[in-house]
């Protein structure tokens, strides 16, 4: 999208949740990408948007465990489908899994969000610890990034940061299809309702 766009889009947005203008009657539809605003933290997801994408029409990912998923890629799998598991006693996860089918009549991953919680993820540090032996990382490949106003981890396709003690939320995208700015992205419109 032109930076034009972009800049006329993202005023649009403010005037109206500023509530100095009319509401529009429904998802503001942008070509390309979400609609960013800058503000002093740094860039947000105004929502709701809708996102033309390659099969049609993306909204956010709707709300999982509480919290509302307010991007999803472009071109990312149609097919999402829940689970709620707990990995280890006392710890549980509720995740959201967008899909999309292979040439071979097989499935690919294309993005997951999953919502941790557990009374024993006190830290980041801690959360940091427990996502590195779940998913069998060396926790010396994590570096320190910021989503939001919350500290996080982000290592190879995958971002996590701790919301508030106990409570954590994991983002990984296909890095073959997605880039780095999109996993940013998807971790930044997570917000908790």
């Amino acid at each position: 999208m032109c930076q034009y766009r972009r800049v006329s889009t993202a005023l649009r947005v403010l005037v109206i949740v500023a509530g100095l203008g009319p509401a529009m009657a429904g998802p503001m539809l942008v070509d390309s990408g979400p609609v960013l605003v800058e503000g002093g933290s740094g860039l947000a997801v105004a929502g709701p948007v809708m996102v033309e994408g390659g099969a049609g029409m993306l909204e956010g990912g709707g709300v999982l465990d509480g919290f509302v998923i307010g991007y999803v890629p472009g071109g990312a799998g149609a097919s999402a489908s829940d689970f709620a598991y707990e990995p280890e006693d006392g710890v549980g996860f509720t995740s959201r899994v967008w899909e999309r089918e292979t040439g071979d009549d097989g499935h690919a991953v294309d993005l997951t969000v999953i919502i941790v919680r557990a009374d024993r993820f006190g830290t980041l540090g801690d959360l940091g610890d427990f996502m590195s032996e779940y998913h069998e990382r060396d926790p010396a490949s994590w570096t320190k990034v910021q989503v939001g106003a919350h500290p996080g981890l982000k290592a190879a396709a995958q971002v996590v940061w701790l919301v508030r003690p106990g409570v954590g939320v994991s983002v990984t995208i296909d890095a073959a299809r997605f880039g780095d700015g999109e996993l940013t992205v998807v971790a930044e419109s997570v917000r908790e309702q």
